[in-house]
């Protein structure tokens, strides 16, 4: 990819490991805890859609809880842990490769930052937690312009503040809808493919599909 001049990144599921607070908790909840997590960040997205349709918005960590409340009822987890869960989503893990990558990154001549549905304290706490406060421009929250991706609402934020065209971004995530949404857009959207899974039906496809983070660099041509 040329001319790139802003690199943007989604961050749960993308940077971060959106199952790495349950998997901290798979002691106590037992074998069922991936299925959970799964379903726990299902519900989550689908909060952040209806939301969006209905025009009744909640913020991210609103929609992460009561998402929370409905997992924790079908898969009958104990009540009692749910302040444990939701303190260790403020602090999720990230992927392995991530911190180097974006250190790499950070020597280059481009903007670096997340566009994210997380509410600004969420995503100062989650950079912070794991020392990469340093490395992005920016943190964008949908909580500016209070409507989830994929909007377009939400990718118009960090092309109005850098002043750049659509296609001079690189906009990564590990969600196929908000590959489409930003593809759609106008972005250059890629794919984070992370568990070889199977791409959506929503009129794009990824400039680029990559396996991590640390595929990305051979594919950016830096000025």
């Amino acid at each position: 990819m040329k001319n790139i001049k802003a690199i943007i990144f989604d961050a749960y599921g993308t940077l971060f490991d959106v199952n790495s607070a349950a998997e901290k908790c798979k002691d106590k909840i037992g074998g069922k805890w991936q299925s959970f997590a799964n379903y726990w960040r299902t519900t989550q997205l689908e909060y952040t859609w209806l939301r969006s349709l209905m025009k009744r918005h909640k913020d991210f960590w609103q929609v992460t809880e009561d998402s929370l409340d409905k997992s924790m009822k079908a898969y009958k987890i104990d009540s009692s842990m749910k302040d444990e869960l939701l303190d260790l989503y403020k602090i999720l893990s990230p992927f392995k490769e991530v911190p180097e990558v974006l250190k790499t990154l950070k020597e280059k001549n481009l903007k670096l930052a997340i566009l994210s549905n997380g509410t600004p304290a969420l995503l100062n706490q989650l950079v912070k937690s794991n020392n990469l406060e340093n490395l992005f421009d920016d943190l964008f929250s949908i909580e500016e312009v209070r409507i989830y991706k994929p909007d377009s609402k939400v990718y118009d934020m960090p092309t109005k503040k850098y002043q750049i065209q659509k296609n001079e971004v690189a906009f990564l995530s590990a969600n196929t809808w908000d590959v489409s949404g930003a593809g759609n857009y106008g972005y250059n959207s890629i794919w984070v493919n992370r568990n070889n899974n199977i791409f959506d039906n929503l009129d794009y496809e990824p400039k680029l599909e990559i396996k991590n983070l640390q595929d990305l660099l051979p594919n950016i041509e830096f000025n």
